[in-house]
């Protein structure tokens, strides 16, 4: 009898010993999962150090005369993104016509990215092509390039569907020139992929924004003077080439001061980035919705507000000497 109750009571204890040890084991899974890593953390350490464009002394941008002279070039790959009826109207022999959303399955399925010394992305304008040409760079294709002026460079009609249209003045004597010392550090966006990988993270990224739309992140120089309060609004542009900005404009330094100043930027209002073209400033729009933050960019940069004085000053300013007359597909 003493047998058996010594038996029950040692039973008992390991049943006991067991059963803590499983709820002790589920805590700290619980434990864990409560906590889930900073994707946030993980992909900005990760595009740090392996990404280089975004702090570069040149973004990835080349003009059409480069174009025209290497569209023979089997090194060279041109891929146009806008809409199928413009295409049909007119395009660049030889290039491929893919839309936006498409473009990642495109570099996977279709072609060998490194069998290209430069794959050219083309568009209406240039800022759309050079968004998807900073998203393509973050995805680790390092030889893609988006041309200056997009199709308004190559020919007359395809510029007055774009540039020519929407180079103004309207808001030049509305510019400031005082500068807004940068807020403290905030905090940063929080990112919920449900991954745990940089890599991971950045492929699930990549996916939701190839899949919307660009306009969506396009804002009108009308908006912003109307309704500047709405806006944090960045000047990306090097302080020697800046007349005049827009009030209330943060000056953020091209290759220095954006990784330095990321965490000043809001997560609870729009983040417009603005240059003189709104293409260069569509490679750091594309950069900063990787890292979750909601970005925009200004429509033709700073010549949609201040054009003529661009061309006074001798800056980045669209005209008629930026237009060719080459040859197209039709």
């Amino acid at each position: 009898m003493k047998n058996t109750s010594l038996f029950l009571l040692v039973l008992s204890i390991s049943v006991t010993v067991l059963f803590s040890s499983f709820t002790s084991a589920d805590n700290a899974i619980k434990q864990i999962n409560n906590n889930p890593p900073d994707e946030f953390e993980i992909l900005l350490n990760y595009l740090e150090t392996n990404n280089t464009f975004i702090s570069g002394e040149s973004l990835p941008i080349i003009m059409a005369d480069e174009v025209k002279k290497n569209i023979k070039n089997p090194k060279f790959h041109l891929i146009d993104i806008r809409n199928e009826a413009w295409f049909e109207y007119g395009h660049i022999k030889n290039a491929a016509n893919v839309k936006s959303e498409n473009l990642l399955t495109y570099f996977k399925d279709t072609i060998n990215a490194v069998d290209f010394d430069k794959i050219v992305l083309v568009c209406y304008s240039g800022q759309s092509a050079s968004y998807y040409s900073g998203l393509l760079r973050l995805a680790g294709y390092d030889n893609v390039y988006s041309m200056k002026w997009g199709m308004s460079s190559w020919r007359e009609d395809f510029a007055d569907n774009a540039w020519n249209k929407n180079i103004k003045n309207d808001y030049a004597t509305k510019l400031e020139t005082t500068e807004r010392a940068i807020p403290e550090h905030n905090s940063h966006p929080i990112l919920n992929t449900g991954k745990t990988e940089a890599k991971e993270i950045l492929k699930a990224r990549l996916e939701t924004l190839f899949a919307t739309p660009y306009k969506e992140y396009i804002i009108k120089s009308m908006d912003i003077f109307e309704n500047p309060a709405n806006y944090y609004i960045i000047n990306y542009w090097d302080q020697d080439k800046c007349t005049g900005h827009i009030p209330g404009t943060l000056h953020f330094k091209p290759n220095a001061s954006l990784n330095n100043d990321l965490l000043s930027l809001p997560t609870d209002q729009k983040v417009v980035v603005y240059e003189a073209t709104g293409q260069k400033a569509a490679y750091i729009v594309a950069y900063l919705n990787v890292l979750g933050y909601d970005t925009g960019n200004l429509a033709y940069g700073a010549n949609s507000f201040m054009n003529e004085i661009l061309k006074e000053q001798g800056l980045d300013a669209f005209s008629k000497k930026e237009i060719n007359m080459f040859p197209v597909i039709e």
